[in-house]
């Protein structure tokens, strides 16, 4: 008996993961996209590990030290986070936060600003203090999403780059096989995970998937002098120092922007990477003094509550993470597979990230809420 076929459309984290898992169980799998792997927000973000808010995040905190074994390939993880506070209602924020997840017995501790500087030499005198995940931490997406899709291929998958997706065939109700610029493809089973793009492709085989395209933005400074722990959060942005010592830092506010083809227009550096740079300095005064050397801006999606659909409906899959993709990729990917071979994720009940809860949603969604392009 032939192994079953399934086409992945996106080659970011959680598109390659689903890849992975699902051809560690023996699935023929074919993985579509319309640049290359990582390009797009996957590979540009901050690298955390640590959401403790999603059904996924056991799953997610089990999985992320076993990855460079798993996957054969080095992911750069590295554990626990701290996140500091130069406002003191950053500090009461990050008290509750550490207070809620002891609570749920998950091991936060809270330092006082001392103790910040002196886990953080970076910090500086206007630190107020801030709090010390005991799990979680982060990881280099870029090599990670390159580990994911060398493993990927290790057990005979097949990745084809800049092959966007321009329709697919159906019949008796079900995709049969997927048309993009390099051919067709036939499958068994479709995963949808094309980050913005996953709503417009998913109205083409009749699955409505509210949706708001929104540009976000990161900076990266030259080397600073290594800390002893490379994720620290804080003033609202998120990030990690790189094993060469650059601060790569990104953190709203969104620029809500149309879909149109997702080109070049929408993804120029704005000023916002000023602001970047204003609040980072804040954050570690000890290295006000470093330059930017690079910015990214590229565009992710959101779903009207801000939280990831993963859900299954007919013989496809749709996920979007709505900005938390990297991290949760591991737990993702392993949920997702178990959607499109069983019909169920074993390991976590997910049925809060399904798409009925938008059902009745209004048209003008993105109106009522503000989220428009400017």
């Amino acid at each position: 008996m032939s192994a079953q076929k399934v086409v992945v459309v996106g080659a970011g984290a959680s598109g390659l993961s689903t890849a992975w898992w699902l051809a560690r169980g023996g699935v023929s799998v074919t993985v579509l996209d319309k640049g290359i792997v990582g390009w797009e927000a996957s590979g540009r973000n901050g690298g955390g590990c640590s959401h403790y808010q999603s059904p996924l995040f056991k799953e997610e905190q089990r999985l992320w030290p076993q990855m460079d074994e798993l996957l054969g390939y080095p992911t750069e993880f590295s554990p626990e986070r701290i996140v500091m506070a130069v406002t003191p209602r950053q500090l009461e924020q990050y008290h509750y936060i550490a207070e809620m997840n002891n609570r749920l017995g998950q091991r936060v501790d809270l330092l006082d600003a001392n103790q910040v500087r002196e886990a953080v030499p970076l910090a500086g005198d206007n630190c107020l203090g801030g709090i010390h995940y005991r799990f979680g931490g982060h990881a280099n997406p870029h090599r990670t999403v390159q580990a994911y899709a060398w493993a990927l291929q290790d057990l005979g998958g097949q990745i084809v780059q800049h092959s966007p997706v321009t329709g697919f065939q159906m019949a008796g109700g079900k995709v049969t096989a997927v048309e993009s610029t390099s051919g067709i493809y036939e499958c068994d089973a479709v995963v949808i995970a094309a980050g913005p793009q996953t709503g417009k492709l998913a109205a083409q085989v009749g699955i409505d998937l509210p949706l708001a395209n929104a540009r976000a933005e990161m900076i990266v400074t030259e080397p600073a002098p290594m800390m002893k722990l490379g994720g620290v959060d804080g003033n609202g942005l998120y990030g990690r120092q790189t094993l060469r010592g650059n601060l790569a830092y990104g953190g709203g506010p969104h620029e809500w922007v149309e879909f149109g083809d997702l080109g070049p227009e929408v993804k120029p550096s704005t000023p916002l990477t000023r602001n970047l740079a204003r609040r980072l300095a804040e954050l570690f005064p000890n290295a006000a003094h470093l330059n930017v050397i690079r910015s990214w801006a590229g565009v992710i999606e959101m779903t009207p509550d801000g939280r990831p659909v993963i859900d299954r409906r007919g013989n496809v899959t749709v996920c979007t993470m709505s900005g938390v993709g990297f991290g949760l990729s591991p737990a993702s990917g392993h949920a997702i597979s178990d959607l499109v071979l069983e019909g169920k994720c074993s390991f976590t009940d997910i049925e809060k990230l399904g798409l009925s809860r938008f059902d009745g949603i209004a048209a003008d969604w993105r109106t009522s809420k503000g989220w428009l392009p400017l």
